[in-house]
């Protein structure tokens, strides 16, 4: 039977500072006491969303290197979103990594209008699908969530992740929408955001969470709290009720341009 252990960590993050947030989540992993085939970090785990600012990655930087040691010392995948160059601006990139320090990544595409992204980040073009013990994984990065069109799920992912900033003042959305995404899409859905203020004085207070392909919330961590979320997936039980309830063969077709 198919499994996926899962590990996300839902962290403050220091502002700017890329040293004192690697020394935390070195912390932090070392104290995950069940071996995990995934490790989850927020977005911009090494920054937080300080998109305006001169703090973006080169290509292979320190922060891409400290992944692949990671990934390596834990014998997971490990995966988070990095400001990374491009040019005059940057990517908000999500780094997949595994054990074998082999690299794939998505690059976010819904760019947050409301926080001018899109001035400082360059929005990413492909849809990305992973894979890891048999399961297929769509990842997403925060404002992605409120766009459905992008994250349909013709069959051909088992799990969508979200790795966010995602505000305070907003929660009851992303709360919402985590729900909603894995009722349509019928697939699992994994939520993890950051908690603390950042140095915009932006609240955030976690909802890092877990929901099966019905919307029910399998695990969710405490909110305004430090803590490691783990939880093991199971593919039989997805692929049965998609079986019984195969509503992804009445979806409208569509194509992205």
């Amino acid at each position: 039977m198919s499994t996926l252990t899962i590990t996300a960590l839902q962290s403050s993050l220091y502002w700017l500072d890329k040293d004192a947030n690697l020394a935390m989540f070195n912390k932090q992993l070392e104290s995950i006491t069940h071996q995990p085939d995934l490790i989850l970090l927020p977005e911009t785990f090494s920054t937080g969303f300080a998109i305006n600012l001169d703090c973006a990655e080169p290509e292979n930087g320190k922060v891409l290197t400290w992944l692949k040691a990671q990934a390596h010392k834990h014998n997971a995948f490990i995966a988070g979103s990095v400001l990374v160059a491009q040019g005059d601006k940057k990517a908000n990139r999500f780094y997949w990594v595994k054990p074998d320090g082999e690299v794939s990544y998505y690059d976010k595409r819904h760019l947050f209008r409301l926080g001018s992204e899109g001035d400082y980040v360059v929005a990413g073009q492909a849809r990305k699908v992973f894979e890891i013990n048999g399961f297929k994984l769509l990842p997403q990065v925060c404002y992605d969530l409120r766009f459905p069109v992008f994250q349909r799920n013709n069959n051909d992912y088992d799990v969508m992740i979200n790795v966010a900033n995602w505000p305070a003042v907003r929660r009851h959305i992303w709360d919402t929408l985590l729900m909603a995404r894995a009722m349509e899409n019928l697939c699992y859905v994994v939520g993890v955001n950051r908690v603390g203020d950042d140095g915009n004085g932006v609240a955030h207070n976690g909802g890092t969470a877990v929901y099966d392909f019905k919307g029910d919330a399998l695990t969710k961590a405490q909110d305004d709290a430090e803590q490691l979320v783990t939880i093991t997936l199971e593919k039989a039980p997805l692929d049965e009720f998609k079986a019984a309830f195969p509503a992804y063969l009445d979806a409208d077709p569509f194509t992205l341009i």
